[in-house]
């Protein structure tokens, strides 16, 4: 099975029993310019995908994944399964000048 298949199936299962919202996420969801709502995030996660894996992160193998918000907006998702819930670390509208244009790769300066 590909990696990131494997991962994803891991969040979207453990999204099925629990999310809990780190601090710096919850920081990064309810800033002015951009209030996130767990209902973005939860679609996001169900419908997204991933772009980027880190199976060595220090809390535990985590993803970025991209999703759609409210009216298409773009969704950045740094998340990580855990066996009772799903951490979601960070979440985030991402910058255009610094992602490519459908939002998957990071533009290098």
């Amino acid at each position: 099975m590909n990696r990131r298949k494997e991962i994803l199936d891991l969040v979207r299962l453990a999204g099925k029993k629990k999310y809990l919202y780190l601090p710096h996420a919850i920081r990064q969801m309810s800033r002015p310019d951009r209030m996130i709502t767990t209902a973005e995030v939860r679609s996001a996660i169900q419908d997204g995908q991933i772009i980027e894996d880190y199976p060595d992160d220090s809390r535990g193998h985590s993803c970025l994944l991209l999703g759609k918000g409210y009216n298409g907006r773009p969704i950045h998702i740094i998340c990580s399964p855990k066996d009772e819930f799903l951490a979601i670390i960070t979440a985030y509208i991402p910058d255009p000048n610094q992602w490519s244009k459908d939002y998957k790769v990071r533009v290098k300066k």
